[in-house]
């Protein structure tokens, strides 16, 4: 069985140590995040990933809170990760943005705090509505997402000065593509520590994982069992489940391990961190047990041959969808 200190970790290039499988808190119903966080710790993740547009943080602090409080880790035991929300991306809000995560987690510093996505909305007052969402007015008769004009390196420089304050010991930044990526290393004083994006077989993202460890940015794959969690918001159909493919369930029968398990293990084993969600808890201490065997070459590049490029989670698509407005970032 996997304990805590058997996880492996990623090392940043400022030598702190991201574990290598965390718990995504993304879709945790507040009413049970908070046992979920206790579970989780209780199972043995150290790397809890959090954000404020996952509406949970207070109840993920809770967690923490009690999860300390039973002794089953210390605070510097933890690598706890938030985001930064798109209507926060002036300089003037950054600071007050996370100063309201580490509020609502119960936490005097972040362990890495990331930009949530490249795009810069609207901002909407914490006393109005918080978290914000995508819509500006989501009470007007045609509710949109309103988009600003705010450049990321302006971000950018508000992210190093939490840095600089204590406040946040490693920043980086989701759903970035190498152009973004590039520009940012030529303008930033901090480089960014971490990258978090979609990935699984179905969206390998080779090239971007290359580019990451070529630049010694640690790469962090969400939805790495791939569109489970897509089902209930009309991105994902059955039929592009992963955890019924041939090819997995084939390798998880040679194994002797869950499908989930294999998908896990090729994750870690290609050099990248996952953050996979369950609020099960038999399911959670599942895929932390993924370190008592290895992929072969041929395994590890049959399940990358299933890639397909296929991205559920696209604001080119959703945004349209659901919320009113044409927002593609990846093309």
């Amino acid at each position: 069985m996997t304990s805590a200190s058997t996880i492996p970790a990623l090392t940043l290039r400022n030598g702190a140590l991201l574990p290598a499988v965390g718990y995504g808190f993304w879709k945790v119903d507040r009413p049970i995040a908070a046992a979920a966080c206790v579970n989780a710790i209780s199972a043995g993740y150290r790397h809890l990933d959090c954000a404020c547009d996952y509406g949970n943080e207070q109840e993920v602090g809770q967690g923490i809170a009690t999860a300390l409080q039973q002794g089953l880790c210390t605070r510097d035991q933890l690598w706890v990760t938030s985001k930064l929300w798109n209507t926060y991306h002036a300089a003037e809000h950054v600071r007050a943005a996370c100063q309201r995560s580490l509020s609502d987690l119960g936490l005097d510093y972040l362990d890495l705090y990331l930009i949530h996505f490249p795009i810069a909305q609207k901002f909407v007052p914490f006393e109005q509505r918080y978290p914000p969402g995508w819509f500006s007015d989501p009470e007007v008769a045609q509710p949109r997402m309103e988009e600003v004009r705010v450049p990321i390196l302006e971000t950018w420089r508000a992210l190093e000065e939490l840095v600089d304050a204590g406040l946040v010991r490693n920043i980086g930044i989701c759903n970035f593509g190498t152009s973004l990526l590039r520009d940012l290393l030529a303008s930033a004083r901090i480089a960014p520590a971490v990258l978090q994006v979609e990935s699984h077989p179905l969206l390998v993202q080779s090239k971007l994982l290359r580019y990451c460890q070529q630049e010694q940015i640690a790469f962090t794959a969400f939805s790495p069992l791939g569109p489970a969690s897509y089902y209930s918001l009309g991105m994902a159909v059955a039929s592009d489940s992963l955890l019924d493919n041939r090819v997995i369930h084939c390798l998880a029968l040679q194994y002797g391990k869950s499908a989930a398990q294999i998908l896990l293990r090729w994750g870690v084993q290609r050099g990248t961190a996952v953050i996979p969600k369950t609020v099960t808890p038999e399911r959670m201490s599942e895929n932390l047990n993924i370190f008592d065997f290895e992929l072969t070459a041929e395994d590890m590049a049959a399940i990358s041959s299933l890639d397909q490029s296929r991205r559920f989670n696209d604001p080119g698509v959703f945004c349209e969808s659901a919320f009113n407005t044409f927002c593609p970032i990846y093309e």
